[in-house]
């Protein structure tokens, strides 16, 4: 039986790198904000805002015990997931646990992109988006490196990126 969880800050590529390596891995992928959005029918941003911040975490933490009890499954976790509670404790006794690093330039290039589907980041661009970047991954990095294996994923423009990514990783694993 096998079990992955796949760590990192939005924009990281959990989702992206996790559906092809649970492809070469054989193994189920979750998407665990997809999951909660499927359970709740509701979007991980509405569950923000009705519910505030802590009772999120608590719905997060129920559901990645939930997700966590699948066997021989990859499971791609929102970026906070692993700062609360005892979450990381929890998945490196579960299985195994990668975080995907990324520096704070390129997440800040990545995000631009997609910053209006992702509410936290609404209205910030250029250095505001980069210093709350910094500052939030300063917070979560202590978490993010308690993972099993550390894993740079800076170069991630192309599917042949992603695939090359998604090799290496299934040495490491």
């Amino acid at each position: 039986m096998k079990r992955i969880f796949l760590i990192g800050y939005m924009g990281a590529g959990k989702t992206t790198v996790g559906k092809v390596l649970s492809r070469q891995l054989g193994l189920s992928f979750v998407d665990l904000d997809h999951y909660i959005e499927g359970r709740y029918h509701k979007t991980v941003g509405q569950l923000f805002a009705e519910k505030g911040e802590e009772a999120f975490r608590e719905i997060e933490r129920r559901m990645l015990r939930e997700v966590a009890a699948f066997e021989n499954v990859l499971i791609s976790t929102g970026g906070g997931t692993p700062c609360f509670f005892d979450n990381m404790e929890f998945m490196n006794g579960t299985g195994q646990t990668v975080y995907l690093k990324v520096s704070v330039w390129e997440l800040a290039k990545r995000l631009e992109l997609c910053k209006s589907t992702r509410p936290v980041l609404k209205g910030r661009s250029g250095d505001e988006l980069k210093n709350f970047i910094a500052e939030s991954l300063e917070k979560r990095e202590p978490f993010y490196l308690k993972a099993e294996i550390v894993f740079d994923v800076e170069e991630m423009l192309t599917d042949q990126d992603v695939h090359k990514i998604s090799q290496e990783l299934v040495t490491r694993l």
